[in-house]
């Protein structure tokens, strides 16, 4: 491979290095003799050698110094001259060469002016511009063009042809152009090719046309590792039966084969095709491999399978940020805060952590109560560090892990530092505010996020409807909850009921509420019946609490909540005897008030992963002794200082 072959990736011949020296005064002394003609041999092999150790800087600077180009730095440019003033730039070879090395680089207008420059060109001076403008990803009209000038011009198409014309048709999803191409591949006779029937049967798969893909598939003659990796990936469902297909054509699976297998039984949620594959990989030596092991991480993730996760983890001999993010995810989307806090803290020791990790561990933390705020700030310290403050991922989840941590000032901070904000950003910031019951806050954001044309979702609905509820503001509640149907097209959740229903019920709308409750898609939940149940007894409603409550412990029967607010109704009202008989029965069903639970950040466990946490009478501490005398010397004191302000 010569310097000029490996820029464009087109194989050339020696000769042209050789026609290169020929106007250096070294290329005159190299080919006086044998040992001369050695010399340019082994200059060749000094740049191939350099090429192969994928080093181009070191062969242009081989190049360079073997022809005396006298410059300082030798570049694309330079290169491009040194040939226009030795005049070769009319030779063909070099021209197409120049084309696809232009091209590469992503300078097509450069390979245009090139091409265009040409005085004679071959079907390769063709095929070079239209591959690189193909493969570009964003030139596929003028791949196209190009393609049909070739077709006015009598160009003899070939394999390369069609397969970088098809290429075009998957980077632009465009599939009647897809369709007149196939066309013109069985009108020429090239769709019997492998590399052009594997062009076809991608391209139909990303346009979504999973049917073409089948048929285009099975009319192959011949596959190889791609078509049925590629047919894999595209029919997901019948992703396993392929495969299968595959192994007893003899066609032995690559990486890619794996990774799309992987993430097709994932898909299908086939958890024991899923332990088979991991066996072939294991038994194929696959499993090591960082692509393979981080499939199979993510799949068992959604599988719910942590330790399986975990080994599969383990397997791989060297980890990538790639796999740590892939392991720490799925703690945190399983509800493992605790163990992607310990996996981010370990992978902090191997690796350098990017966007992606911080967006796992900081929703971990924001998610886990018993986390200490201190891990969360030190992310924000190491995110500081390395210079990810600005990534829209990472400072969207420092923003939402503050506001979900009740830290509004740290919150606003982030928001307003942020140069761009979607909706998921917007969300986070209605939600801390309606956490800390801040209803004008919430309101002036949730009709700025509409003035920027984003329209709220779901969660955002719900946190301007809690702001409401918590505010009374009934009228606007449902002027918000109405306008979800109205103007979002967004169907409310139970969750949405629920708020709506408390709201009514806390306003002394009881009837309104019930009516809403019959509304309700699937009819009301426990936790609905729970609040109506909170605003009877806030009313005094007996007779409709006896209904909410009865519904309520049908559903749910070992839940305490619904016999103690029925009890505190009954008391309330001096009904002792209905009162005893809610003791009785949660006695009789073994039913348990759940004790409130509480948690204090320490000064002095800055190496603890959670905070202590505490509840009424607990004396799991182990200066529990101590800490219920400091409590009985506050007391003295509070007693003392209440006798002396009387």
């Amino acid at each position: 491979m010569t310097l000029l072959s490996y820029l464009h990736y087109t194989p050339s011949k020696s000769f042209l290095f050789q026609r290169f020296c020929s106007h250096s005064k070294i290329a005159h002394k190299l080919f006086d003799g044998s040992s001369q003609r050695n010399a340019t041999t082994f200059i060749n092999h000094s740049i191939s050698d350099s090429l192969r150790r994928n080093s181009p800087a070191q062969a242009l600077a081989i190049f360079k110094e073997n022809l005396q180009l006298g410059c300082s730095g030798c570049t694309m440019d330079e290169l491009h001259s040194t040939v226009v003033k030795s005049g070769l730039e009319c030779d063909v070879i070099v021209g197409n060469s120049f084309i696809t090395m232009y091209s590469r680089d992503g300078s097509f207008r450069d390979a245009k002016r090139v091409f265009d420059g040409m005085l004679v060109k071959d079907m390769i001076s063709w095929n070079s511009l239209l591959s690189g403008l193909s493969q570009g990803g964003n030139f596929g009209l003028e791949a196209v063009v190009v393609f049909r000038e070739m077709m006015r011009e009598g160009v003899e198409l070939d394999h390369v042809s069609f397969t970088s014309v098809i290429t075009t048709c998957c980077h632009e999803t465009d599939l009647k152009l897809a369709r007149q191409i196939h066309g013109l591949c069985l009108k020429r006779g090239y769709e019997t090719l492998v590399p052009v029937g594997n062009m076809l049967l991608s391209s139909y798969w990303k346009c979504g046309v999973l049917e073409a893909a089948k048929s285009v598939f099975y009319q192959m003659s011949e596959r190889n590792v791609i078509s049925w990796t590629t047919m894999i990936s595209a029919d997901k469902d019948d992703a396993v039966s392929i495969f299968h297909e595959m192994r007893l054509d003899g066609v032995c699976p690559n990486e890619v084969t794996f990774v799309g297998l992987i993430n097709a039984v994932k898909c299908n949620e086939q958890i024991k095709e899923g332990l088979k594959i991991q066996g072939i990989c294991i038994k194929s030596g696959f499993a090591s491999k960082s692509s393979i092991g981080n499939s199979f991480i993510t799949m068992y993730a959604k599988f719910e399978a942590l330790e399986d996760a975990k080994k599969a983890f383990d397997e791989i001999h060297f980890r990538e940020i790639i796999s740590w993010n892939a392991m720490i995810s799925g703690f945190a989307q399983n509800g493992f805060a605790h163990e992607a806090l310990k996996m981010f803290l370990s992978a902090v020791t191997e690796t350098v952590p990017n966007e992606y990790t911080f967006g796992s561990v900081l929703n971990a933390i924001a998610s886990a109560e018993d986390i200490s705020l201190k891990h969360g700030q030190r992310c924000h310290a190491r995110i500081l560090k390395l210079g990810l403050y600005s990534c829209p991922v990472v400072s969207s989840a420092l923003l939402d892990m503050y506001a979900k941590r009740g830290s509004i000032t740290e919150s606003e901070k982030v928001f307003n530092e942020m140069s761009a904000r979607n909706q998921f950003v917007w969300t986070s910031i209605i939600s801390a505010y309606s956490s800390h019951g801040d209803f004008e806050s919430v309101m002036n954001s949730f009709q700025e996020m509409v003035k920027e044309n984003i329209a709220p979702d779901l969660i955002t609905f719900l946190s301007v409807l809690t702001a409401c509820n918590r505010k009374g503001m009934v009228d606007k509640g449902y002027e918000i909850f109405n306008s979800m149907t109205k103007d979002y097209n967004l169907e409310p959740s139970h969750e949405h009921y629920s708020c709506m229903v408390d709201m009514l019920g806390r306003a002394g709308r009881l009837k309104e509420a019930e009516e809403l409750m019959s509304e309700v898609p699937g009819g009301p939940g426990v936790s609905m019946l729970q609040s109506m149940l909170g605003s009877c007894r806030l009313h005094g409603n007996v007779k409709m609490g006896a209904n909410m409550a009865e519904l309520a412990m049908e559903m749910k029967p070992e839940l305490s909540g619904s016999y103690v607010l029925m009890y505190n109704l009954y008391a309330e009202k001096g009904q002792w005897d209905k009162a005893a008989e809610i003791r009785k029965e949660m006695k009789k069903k073994g039913v348990r008030k759940e004790g409130g639970f509480s948690w204090i950040d320490l000064s002095d466990t800055e190496g603890s992963l959670t905070m202590q946490g505490f509840s009424s009478g607990d004396k799991s501490h182990p200066k529990s002794d101590e800490i219920y005398r400091m409590v009985e010397i506050l007391g003295l004191e509070m007693s003392l200082e209440r006798k002396v302000a009387v």
